[in-house]
């Protein structure tokens, strides 16, 4: 397995390494498009010619990876109407079409199957979490006994229709706030059977869902997860509590591990709107890379060559997670990999409004999708108007598809 840098490699040779996951796999170069909700989907759960053609292009930019976030694996707990949808009913022909042209150049593109719990969409859906939660802005119910024994199966069937319409890989996501950071988080999973108490148990879903899915792919497909450093909220996961979380993940199948952190409940600052430069999680995942030898990926903060080259070069990583830098430029990975010292230019703002840095992003991977980039003159404010009044839309299509309203 090629986990470790030498730091005697050149730094192109380090950004183009190939890295081989535990089951064999091959991702070209140390380079990947991380998670981000593009919410591109046509609002019944499938793919559009828009978001097909984004991942097309961070294929034709280099990337090693592309992983698609949010793809839910539940259709009554989405975090958006835009959200793709891996169940009954989808148009295989979509994802078919999104797989191809998202793996071509030697690309890897995996959805990141996840459930919104407690953070499920409150216009389309009736929100569930490990334990019931009634705080400003955040209300959930709780979900019965019987109805976390059976994620691991409704995982496991998206899995295997991921592997069906050509994904190459998969992502479990365990962070950020979504249903499976809710139970490994005290802070939100106060349950007293067997999901909840010490970090063991707040784990043992995560694992149950990791052997199901394993089961139904077979050994030579790709898994990788998602889970934080720390939720960066009083009372929620430490990083004592994420390393133990890594300890008993190194016993399982999976291939790669994402660290990230922070989360999207209400009121709580994104890690991704941070003002301070720099990556943000090396730190952590030096600490994770002496207890597994997993490869590990960190994603947040990068934002030059320079610190890419760098985490790789003193073995904090073993590959570099990148989003918004790549939503500002889609051949980031070709640039970086000829030697070009072609840092992105980030937008600067003279103030920002609640979710608008979000929502200007967001519309940005859509004239990406379009091709439109060049004329993207959007504002904060005018980004959420688009981004809101494309989702209630969206929502409609939701509603009348899942649940016949």
């Amino acid at each position: 397995m090629t986990n470790a840098t030498s730091p005697d490699l050149f730094p192109n040779q380090l950004l183009s390494r190939p890295l081989t996951l535990p089951n064999g796999t091959v991702l070209k170069n140390r380079l990947m498009k991380s998670a981000m909700s593009d919410s591109l989907g046509d609002g019944k759960g499938n793919a559009t010619e828009t978001q097909i053609r984004l991942y097309e292009r961070w294929a034709e930019g280099g990337v090693a990876l592309s992983i698609i976030g949010e793809v839910q694996v539940d259709s009554r707990f989405p975090e958006k109407p835009g959200n793709l949808v891996l169940g009954p009913g989808a148009d295989l022909t979509k994802l078919r079409e999104l797989t191809r042209r998202g793996s071509m150049e030697g690309a890897h593109i995996w959805p990141q199957l996840g459930h919104a719990g407690a953070l499920a969409c409150r216009s389309i859906s009736q929100p569930k979490g490990p334990s019931e939660l009634n705080l400003a802005g955040l209300q959930c119910e709780v979900m019965t006994l019987k109805e976390v024994q059976q994620l691991p199966e409704i995982y496991a069937n998206s899995a295997q229709l991921a592997k069906e319409v050509g994904f190459t890989g998969l992502q479990i996501h365990a962070g950020h706030g979504f249903l499976l950071s809710q139970f490994l988080s005290p802070l939100f999973n106060h349950r007293s059977d067997c999901y909840g108490g010490a970090i063991a148990a707040r784990c043992r879903i995560i694992v149950e869902i990791i052997d199901h899915v394993r089961q139904a792919v077979g050994p030579a497909y790709p898994i990788g997860i998602k889970i934080n450093s720390s939720d960066q909220l009083e009372g929620g996961l430490t990083e004592e509590d994420a390393l133990e979380a890594i300890r008993i993940l190194d016993q399982t199948s999976i291939d790669l591990i994402e660290i990230s952190g922070g989360t999207y409940f209400p009121g709580a600052k994104a890690s991704s709107d941070r003002s301070t430069s720099g990556a943000y999680f090396v730190d952590f995942t030096q600490r994770v890379k002496a207890i597994t030898q997993i490869p590990i990926v960190a994603t947040g903060g990068f934002k030059s060559r320079t610190e890419a080259i760098h985490s790789l070069s003193c073995n904090a990583v073993d590959m570099v997670g990148i989003a918004r830098a790549m939503v500002l430029n889609p051949s980031l990975p070709n640039d970086w990999l000829s030697g070009k010292n072609t840092d992105p230019e980030f937008p600067r703002f003279s103030a920002t409004v609640p979710g608008g840095i979000t929502a200007w992003y967001t519309m940005r991977l859509t004239a990406l999708g379009n091709d439109s980039e060049e004329g993207f003159m959007l504002d904060q404010e005018s980004a959420i108007q688009r981004y809101e009044a494309r989702d209630n839309k969206r929502g409609v299509l939701w509603q009348k598809r899942f649940t016949g309203i």
